[in-house]
């Protein structure tokens, strides 16, 4: 599949920095091995960018595309304030991408990227009382760092900005009850890394639950406390690393238009 759109004043990457046409293809490409792994809810969440050299500008997905639609091209640049920045964008940006992306990377300076996820394991781990358990391996990726962030209505209104960075606390992750997920990074190859860590530590939280309260396995603090300090050492795996690479290729091998 190759969706291309019809610009007013030559090709977007004839208007863009090399930099910036770099982080378009890298978020692209994001999108379309997130869509490849299921994380799909029609044209809702959004995976947003900080533009390289420019820090109160972003790359984010029109509202009415899907993932898997995503190309470098088609990403909205606005500023932080949901203005585009390129004339033919269109409209300033609303709902999600206004009140979360550009809330959070105009809050959060040491953040370059934001992914906002609702996935069916996430969303049953966002309805746990007790949230994300350290009952797997992929989810010692995150002991200890886990945030949440109660629910009190949809995103929309922008008082929820400052409700979000307070419970983010600083930190990178977070579980929205009743909801879905907050992965932010660098980076987007941190953010897309990270986000399957998290998906695969909710979907093994969902299998071992089924077996009903006091017939799973937890791990001792001391045990979950190693296992994460484990993560920490592993060099650049935290930031994408060799999986990254192989999501390029991935990516590649599903549909290269994402680079367009």
């Amino acid at each position: 599949m190759s969706v291309q759109l019809v610009k007013g004043k030559g090709s977007i990457r004839d208007q863009v920095s090399a930099e910036e046409w770099q982080a378009r293809v890298e978020l692209a490409a994001g999108h379309r091995v997130l869509a490849y792994y299921g994380v799909n809810d029609m044209t809702y969440n959004h995976f947003s960018l900080r533009v390289p050299g420019e820090p109160n500008a972003m790359l984010v997905k029109r509202t009415d595309w899907m993932f898997m639609e995503v190309t470098a091209s088609s990403l909205i640049k606005c500023d932080l304030d949901g203005n585009p920045l390129i004339p033919e964008d269109g409209p300033q940006i609303r709902g999600g991408a206004l009140i979360i992306h550009a809330g959070l990377l105009k809050g959060r300076p040491d953040l370059n990227a934001v992914l906002h996820t609702h996935t069916p394991n996430v969303m049953g781990v966002c309805a746990h009382k007790f949230g994300l358990l350290p009952i797997n391996q992929h989810a010692m990726r995150f002991y200890g760092e886990m945030k949440y962030h109660d629910f009190e209505g949809f995103e929309f209104d922008p008082d929820m900005t400052g409700k979000l960075m307070r419970d983010l606390e600083g930190g990178k992750y977070m579980l929205l009850k009743s909801h879905g997920a907050l992965v932010c990074g660098e980076s987007a190859p941190e953010c897309v890394v990270n986000h399957h860590w998290l998906e695969m530590a909710c979907q093994g939280q969902i299998a071992a639950l089924a077996a009903g309260e006091g017939n799973y396995l937890v791990p001792s603090k001391e045990a979950c406390e190693y296992a994460h300090s484990q993560f920490m050492d592993a060099g650049d795996f935290l930031k994408g690393g060799k999986d990254w690479e192989a999501c390029l290729r991935l990516a590649d091998r599903l549909d290269p238009s994402y680079k367009e």
